[in-house]
């Protein structure tokens, strides 16, 4: 499992993650299924969802990148829009699966993660 170093660990002052520690030898990588967000989540899920969408820029912008140690929870808010499979086909069940930011909808939904001026 790549562990994407540089990469914030959790959202700050809060408990929700953006990586994981170590893989999961003995059930696999957990599954990335798409999640339908509504519009009364909670404003710190929104906040999650910001940050790691700029992070997610920041670090990889436009390019395809390894799943990796990304936490699957937080890729499922943004999978199936903000975030899509790079690759055909692809295994959401794999830390090795290549997943790429679809940045026309990304700065749509998240603009603010883009920062100003970058457009």
């Amino acid at each position: 499992m790549l562990k994407h170093r540089g990469f914030p660990g959790r959202l700050p002052g809060s408990d929700l993650q953006f990586v994981i520690r170590r893989e999961n030898r003995k059930e696999g990588a957990s599954r990335i299924i798409r999640r339908e967000r509504h519009a009364d989540r909670k404003p710190l899920d929104r906040r999650a969802d910001e940050a790691f969408m700029a992070a997610l820029w920041a670090q990889f912008g436009a390019e395809p990148f390894e799943r990796g140690n990304l936490d699957a929870g937080r890729l499922s808010w943004l999978f199936g829009r903000e975030v899509v499979a790079a690759e055909d086909p692809f295994d959401p069940e794999s830390y090795d699966a290549l997943l790429r930011i679809d940045e026309a909808r990304a700065r749509v939904a998240f603009p603010a993660a883009f920062g100003p001026g970058d457009d």
